[in-house]
């Protein structure tokens, strides 16, 4: 049955792997990225679960609160249970407009308990520069619950981090990055240098000029042609969903952690012999009790210890693994073993110290 799962999983990665892939999902264009933001901001309505007095943000953040709306308190002099001071983060996706919503995540900043239930008040959330891009504000979700007794204490999920979808409404637009240029740069996710030449090249055969140049492995440049002067969405929309099939390299990823084993479509394997055998080792402990018979005026009682040792080792076997021309030809040739996943990861590491396995190796 684990041969069978390592045969379909790694003849998976093989078939789809196989396939091309549209470019807006190998690249992305030079400035047309999402943004982070962040802010400060409290939580109300807690049923006792906020921000202890031991934490002072809450208390001066609704003592400002307050101030700003004409009602003027001794921050010496309040308390209060129901409230949390939070971070609020979100993400402004390229090209957002003034008044869209995007979703913002909840995190307690002190002790508090819980944020489920409350409500997040109005928060600016700035980007980098300081600025103000949005404001978010609603009901925090956080699918979760925590209570506690004296004895005994339930929880589910995490009860100080939660999420309000479409919560922050956009104020300040990003500047449009795309309008006015006669040349793009096309970002590759992952460099290299045969796909790189690829995407020139099916870009070119599309426009039937020489619209796109390679200067390195990880970007294509794009000279927008004239029949396209002043609607550059629409060339980015036509070469965008041109197929290419991307070139990785050789590599073997291993989980010795969880036993996982992933392979790509161009590893490759020389002929090799491999051996390998387990050692079992079982140590019993069955000590006696030794007493004296009764109604004995004399002896005592003893322990005496009791250890039953077996070693076992199965009988390795010698396996010639022949040289393989594709990916199947390698799994057939490891699940001729018979071994598990985890003395499949041993195996590898072995071959590729012995310079069989032309891929590289990566251990997470």
């Amino acid at each position: 049955m684990k041969k069978y799962i390592i045969s379909v999983l790694l003849l998976f990665v093989m078939s789809t792997s196989a396939y091309a892939v549209r470019i807006k999902d190998l690249a992305a264009f030079e400035g047309v990225r999402d943004n982070q933001l962040v802010g400060y901001g409290i939580v109300v309505g807690l049923n006792g679960s906020g921000d202890s007095d031991q934490a002072y943000m809450q208390i001066r953040s609704v003592v400002t609160l307050l101030e700003r709306m004409g009602v003027t308190v001794n921050v010496n002099q309040i308390k209060v249970k129901n409230v949390a001071a939070v971070m609020v983060t979100a993400t402004l996706p390229p090209f957002a407009k003034q008044g869209n919503r995007i979703d913002v995540l909840v995190s307690s900043l002190g002790d508090a308990k819980s944020i489920a239930g409350g409500t997040l008040i109005m928060t600016p959330l700035k980007g980098a520069d300081n600025q103000v891009y949005a404001v978010a504000q609603g009901s925090v979700l956080t699918n979760s619950f925590a209570f506690a007794g004296q004895g005994a204490s339930a929880q589910k999920n995490h009860p100080t981090a939660g999420r309000i979808p479409e919560a922050a409404l956009v104020e300040r637009e990003l500047p449009n990055t795309l309008a006015g240029k006669t040349t793009l740069r096309l970002n590759l996710n992952q460099a290299d240098f045969t796909t790189a030449t690829r995407i020139a090249r099916v870009i070119n055969e599309k426009f039937n000029a020489v619209v796109a140049t390679n200067s390195d492995p990880g970007s294509v440049i794009l000279k927008i042609p004239e029949s396209y002067t002043n609607r550059t969405v629409e060339f980015v929309a036509a070469l965008e969903t041109l197929d290419v099939k991307p070139d990785n390299p050789a590599r073997v990823i291993l989980n010795e952690r969880t036993g996982t084993i992933v392979m790509g479509e161009n590893v490759r394997i020389s002929t090799v012999a491999v051996s390998h055998g387990n050692l079992s080792l079982v140590i019993k402990e069955t000590p006696q009790v030794s007493q004296p018979s009764p109604l004995s005026k004399t002896g005592e009682t003893v322990v005496v210890p009791r250890t039953d040792l077996k070693v076992k080792e199965d009988s390795p076997r010698l396996t010639v693994l022949p040289e393989g021309s594709n990916i199947g030809d390698v799994v057939r040739a490891l699940n001729a073993l018979g071994v598990t996943p985890r003395d499949l990861i041993s195996i590898l590491q072995a071959v590729k110290a012995a310079g069989a396995l032309q891929a590289e190796l990566t251990i997470i």
